[in-house]
């Protein structure tokens, strides 16, 4: 198994979903692709396509021009049958290859926060296993509406569209399930600056928010990457 990786921002990786991918011995070719990295021209040489988030909003075209071309790649994976994952900024950017609209702003949420399964995710074979509600960490201010063809799996009382799947499994997902406790913590360092200035609170939620919560967000969220990659 073979995944193409696209990492749109710094400190930013696959958390949980690499322990997945480590799992079923997958390679992971990585591209830096807000860096300049090189994006390939179709699918061929790859199982998978994941597109991780990032602080940039999914209708930048001018300062990351290479979204245009990510969009193609993402609809030739999915018209290929072969698994896709965007998380966060990548399930915006998987929503607009579909015909989703973009939202800028109005959608802010941070922290772990709760979602709740649709109906039609009880016989999903990603999510289908998962409970109906639980709490999993969020981190965006964007939102987007759902793509004709999508199907509806995951919702929040901020953001409508929290999961979707289009086709057999091609996936978006605006929570981040792949970051644990462990991650969370790292980006609380890493991005302290940008947190402090928008959440000047998280430094005393932290880690009671992580007793709380983190445990069973953790769980949650392996289980799901272990499950989108059992589709791959």
């Amino acid at each position: 198994m073979r995944v193409l990786v696209v990492q749109n921002y710094e400190n930013t990786d696959l958390g949980q979903i690499g322990k997945a991918l480590a799992e079923a011995q997958a390679e992971i070719d990585l591209r830096r692709a807000d860096l300049g990295a090189e994006l390939p021209p179709d699918p061929s040489g790859h199982d998978a396509l994941v597109m991780l988030g990032g602080g940039q909003n999914a209708l930048a075209d001018d300062q990351y021009p290479y979204f245009p071309a990510l969009l193609d790649l993402a609809r030739d994976f999915t018209a290929a049958d072969k698994a896709v994952l965007g998380i966060c900024l990548g399930s915006q950017l998987l929503a607009r290859a579909f015909g989703g609209e973009n939202r800028v702003g109005g959608a802010t949420e941070f922290g772990w926060h709760a979602v709740s399964l649709t109906e039609a995710a009880k016989a999903d074979p990603v999510l289908g296993a998962l409970p109906q509600r639980f709490p999993v960490f969020q981190w965006h201010d964007d939102t987007y509406s759902l793509p004709p063809q999508a199907v509806r799996l995951a919702s929040s009382p901020v953001a409508e569209n929290q999961a979707f799947r289009i086709g057999r499994a091609a996936y978006g997902f605006q929570f981040h399930f792949e970051a644990d406790q462990p991650l969370v913590r790292g980006w609380s360092v890493s991005f302290a600056a940008m947190i402090g200035a928008r959440h000047p609170d998280w430094s005393d939620r932290l880690e009671a928010e992580a007793a709380r919560h983190g445990e069973e967000a953790d769980a949650a969220g392996l289980a799901i990457a272990r499950a989108w990659v059992a589709a791959v």
